[in-house]
């Protein structure tokens, strides 16, 4: 990987940037908060070659969200699952709404 490719991924919310330390300091938590939602399967870091954790961005914005419902006094494995329903109940809804989009443009509604 050249320089160039290492600075087109600084933008991209899935590039695993952060190491389990970093990404524990950013939020505010421990690193076994981070284990414990990894284990809840809320997130699955990847891992460097050394066979160390890696998040990503978007991970991230996740694990906030989990430790934002602990704080409010939710358990952990509630807490993770709540935000797994939320993800599922929003994928839902986009497809729903693609769906609806596909039925209008196949059957216009007719001027009465």
């Amino acid at each position: 990987m050249t320089a160039d490719d290492s600075f087109g991924r600084l933008d991209d919310d899935d590039y695993p940037a952060y190491t389990m330390g970093r990404a524990a300091e950013m939020l505010g938590t421990t690193q076994g908060f981070l284990r414990a939602i990894g284990a809840a399967h809320l997130i699955t870091p990847l891992r460097s070659p050394g066979g160390h954790r890696r998040y990503s961005r978007y991970q991230l914005r996740i694990a906030a969200r989990a430790r934002e419902l602990v704080d409010h006094g939710t358990p952990i494995e509630a807490a993770c699952r709540i935000i797994i329903l939320e993800d599922q109940l929003e994928e839902a809804q986009r497809v729903n709404a693609e769906i609806r989009r596909a039925a209008e443009s196949a059957n216009p509604p007719t001027a009465a």
